[in-house]
């Protein structure tokens, strides 16, 4: 059973060796981790643009093996899409792959591990963790 998602900002903080996020992670460990994919794009992303993929991709490895990846379906798709217009309606979007992570964690009932509060506050609904 999965409680969290884990957002981007978070797990670059875990792999950089961040204690407090170290600590806080591990300490959740048994409520059950989650990550999108869309997060685990991202960090792909980073991994390949660093100037040390192969050592950092070890560590990212690593890092997803101990978690559950949660894929994009028709039904986040379909709640990504009713936020989205919601959020343009009332002036306020946000960037998409922030956007279809909330509405992963809005589609399992997940509470979002991040420190981007700014923009996912924005999200009704979405419960929020920040360390």
């Amino acid at each position: 059973m999965i409680s969290y998602l884990i957002d981007t900002d978070r797990i670059i903080d875990f792999l950089k060796g961040d204690a407090k996020t170290v600590e806080e992670l591990t300490s959740l460990l048994d409520e059950g981790l989650g990550v999108s994919a869309i997060s685990r794009a991202e960090l792909y992303d980073g991994v390949y643009g660093s100037d040390s993929p192969e050592r950092h991709m070890k560590g990212l490895d690593d890092f997803l093996t101990g978690v559950t990846i949660l894929e994009i379906d028709s039904e986040i798709s379909k709640i990504f899409g009713k936020k989205r217009a919601t959020l343009r309606k009332e002036g306020k979007l946000i960037d998409n792959f922030d956007l279809l992570i909330a509405s992963t964690c809005l589609h399992y009932d997940l509470t979002l591990i991040t420190n981007n509060t700014q923009h996912f506050e924005r999200i009704e609904g979405l419960n929020i963790l920040k360390f």
